[in-house]
C-alpha cells in the first residue's frame, strides 16, 4: 500500500523556486521521539507485525564480535528465510517488490534469480546529538535557490519530516557516515556471464560535518573521498579525490574532484565526475551520480515525493559486506541469490523527472529511502523512451558498536546490455572504521605527493 500526497504537495515537490520552503511547525516536529522516531521514521510497526516497531537500543552486538576489530560479523546468523520469492511466485508479492526488481523477475527469473525474505530488523540508532541536531531541524532547516541549498542546518537530518522530494533526497545525500577506510575490487559481469576486474583499490572517506556537532553547517564539507587505483594495469597509480558538500551545490559551490594521471604527472581539477560521465571504476557500466544509488547535485530533475511503502529491499547483509570474498558473490547474470538478506522495510518513494531544457542519459529515476536510516535502498532509471535501463541497490549494515550504518555497498543491473556490477564491498578484513590519515592526505597537494611518478 502507498500513502499518497495531496496534489498540491506534489506539485509543491516539482515547482520549487529560488524563496526558501518552510520547516514544518513546531507541533509537528514534537512528534520526534514520540509517534516518529529521532531520525523521523514511523515509531511503531506495521498493521500485520511483518515489520516491527524501531529498537532505539540497536543491532546485538554477537559475542564472536572483538570490540574494536571492525571485522562486523551478523548478530542474525541463526535466522532462517520466512519465504522465498522466485520466477514461479513473484507476481503474488508484486505489491511489495519495486518496479525494478519486477524488472529482475521479468528478465532473470527463469534463470533463478530469487530473493530470501527474513525478518525485519529496525535496529539503526545515531548519537544522541545527532537526534538533538534533528529536533532542532526540523522547524529551522529550509531549502532555497531552487532546492540546491539548506540553510539553517545542524549537522543531523535536515528534513526528518519531509515535506518535497528535494527533502527527502538531501536526507540521503547526506546521511549520517562513519569515516572509513578500505581495500575493494570491483568486478563487472560480461553479457557472457564472465567477470572482469573493472578496477582494484583502496579508499579513505572521512566526513568533516559531523566532526563538530554543534556548528552550524554552512560552507562544510559532508564527506571528503580519496580513491587510490591498483589495477587494471592501465591506470594503476592514479588517484581520485572528491570533496562532496553538506549544504550547498549552487554554482561554484558545489562537489569539487580532481584526478592524478600517471601519464601526465600532474593533478587536474576534474568536473566531468559528476552527473552522467560513464564511471570508469565500474568499467562505465554505470554513471558516477549512481554512485551510492544516487549522489551528487539534484538540479537536473524535478523530484517528486511520491509517499511511503513497504517494500522488500536488501538489508542486513553482513556476510556478504565483511565475510564473503567479492568473486564468490557474482553469478552468470546476478549476484549469487543465497548469499543475499532481504527484509521488508518501509521505505520513502522519491521520483526523479528530467528537467525540460537539461541532458542526461536518463530521462526519469525513481529511488526507495530507508526511513531508519534515509539511505537509497534502490533505485531504477529508465531512458529518454521512457523504458526501465538500470536497476541498483545497496547493501546496509548497521555498525552495531558504532551507532551508524554502513552504505557503500552498491550493486548496479543494466538490464539492456545484460551486464552487471557490484562496488564499494570490502575485501574481508580490510575495512576499518579508523582513518588515521592527515588533513593533507585529502587535499590536491597531498595526491601530488601521493601520486606514482
Amino acid at each position: 500500500m502507498i500513502i499518497k500526497f495531496s496534489l498540491a504537495a506534489i506539485c509543491l515537490s516539482s515547482l520549487i523556486t529560488t524563496t526558501a520552503l518552510a520547516a514544518v511547525s513546531q507541533e509537528q516536529a514534537s512528534a520526534l521521539g514520540k509517534s516518529l522516531t529521532p531520525v523521523g521514521a514511523e515509531m511503531a510497526g506495521n498493521a500485520d507485525g511483518s515489520i516491527p516497531p524501531w529498537n532505539p537500543d540497536g543491532a546485538p552486538i554477537p559475542d564472536s564480535f572483538v570490540p574494536g576489530s571492525d571485522n562486523y560479523v551478523d548478530p542474525y546468523a541463526d535466522e532462517k528465510p520466512l519465504y522465498t520469492i522466485d520466477g514461479s511466485n513473484w507476481e503474488k508479492y508484486a505489491e511489495f517488490l519495486t518496479v525494478g526488481t519486477q524488472g529482475m523477475f521479468k528478465k532473470y527469473g527463469a534463470d533463478g534469480f530469487k530473493i530470501h525474505v527474513y525478518p525485519t530488523h529496525r535496529d539503526s540508532i545515531q548519537p544522541d546529538w545527532y537526534y538533538a541536531n534533528t529536533l532542532k531541524n526540523a522547524t529551522g532547516a529550509t531549502l532555497t535557490e531552487g532546492g540546491q541549498k539548506i540553510e539553517g542546518n545542524l549537522p543531523g537530518v535536515p528534513f526528518p519530516i519531509p515535506q518535497t522530494g528535494l527533502e527527502a533526497l538531501w536526507n540521503h545525500m547526506i546521511r549520517y557516515q562513519e569515516d572509513s577506510k578500505l581495500n575493494y575490487e570491483v568486478y563487472y559481469v560480461a553479457s557472457n556471464g564472465n567477470p572482469v576486474l573493472a578496477t582494484r583499490g583502496s579508499s579513505a572517506q572521512v566526513f568533516p560535518m559531523f566532526k563538530n556537532p554543534d556548528q552550524p553547517v554552512g560552507d562544510e564539507v559532508w564527506g571528503k573521498l580519496r580513491i587510490n587505483y591498483d589495477a587494471p594495469a592501465r591506470r594503476a597509480g592514479e588517484i581520485l579525490l572528491v570533496h562532496e558538500p553538506a549544504a550547498d551545490y549552487t554554482e561554484g559551490k558545489g562537489r569539487k574532484a580532481w584526478q592524478y594521471l600517471v601519464g601526465q604527472r600532474r593533478v587536474r581539477l576534474a568536473p566531468a565526475v559528476s552527473f552522467d560521465t560513464p564511471n570508469p571504476g565500474v568499467a562505465g557500466t554505470s554513471t558516477y551520480d549512481d554512485a551510492y544509488v544516487y549522489n551528487g547535485s539534484p538540479e537536473r530533475f524535478d523530484w517528486t515525493l511520491v509517499g511511503k511503502r513497504e517494500m522488500i529491499l536488501p538489508s542486513s547483509n553482513y556476510d556478504m559486506i565483511f565475510q564473503d570474498k567479492v568473486e564468490d558473490l557474482l553469478g552468470e547474470k546476478f549476484l549469487n541469490p543465497e548469499k543475499i538478506r532481504w527484509e521488508k522495510r518501509r521505505v520513502w518513494v522519491v521520483d526523479a523527472n528530467l528537467k525540460e531544457g537539461n541532458r542526461h542519459i536518463y530521462g526519469r529515476r525513481t529511488y526507495y529511502l530507508d526511513e531508519d536510516t534515509w539511505t537509497a535502498l534502490a533505485g531504477e532509471m529508465y531512458d529518454g523512451r521512457g523504458d526501465l535501463w538500470r536497476v541498483q541497490y545497496a547493501y546496509i549494515v548497521n555498525l552495531y558498536d558504532r551507532k551508524s550504518t554502513f552504505s557503500l555497498a552498491y550493486g548496479s543491473y543494466d538490464l539492456a546490455q545484460d551486464v552487471y556490477n557490484l562496488s564499494g564491498k570490502p575485501v574481508p578484513g580490510t575495512y576499518t572504521n579508523t582513518v588515521d590519515l592527515p588533513e593533507k592526505y585529502f587535499s590536491s597537494d597531498g595526491m601530488a605527493r601521493g601520486g606514482v611518478r
